[in-house]
């Protein structure tokens, strides 16, 4: 199967989406520490964060304190058109 270019994602509607996890170190509970998230996922529902906050629930050991995130859309319909031209110099 043929993967997706970022370029195609962006113009589905697809933003850059980043995640700061918080989470409890599994030998020392009372230490947090910081994982960073990055992907292209759609807004509002955001299906690739909750993807990866399940996985992490139930396949590593560290429990999640805090989720922060911040999305921007990279490709606006303002900010994008295509042109059908050619500039020829000389």
């Amino acid at each position: 199967m043929r993967e997706t270019s970022e370029l195609e994602l962006m113009l589905k509607g697809y933003g850059l989406t980043t995640a700061q996890l918080l989470y409890h170190m599994p030998d020392h509970p009372h230490v947090l520490q910081t994982f960073i998230w990055q992907d292209y996922d759609l807004a509002p529902k955001f299906p690739g964060l909750f993807r990866f906050i399940e996985f992490w629930k139930a396949k590593l050991d560290g429990p999640l304190h805090s989720v922060c995130y911040t999305h921007r859309k990279l490709i606006a319909p303002n900010e994008w058109r295509n042109v059908n031209g050619e500039f020829v110099l000389h």
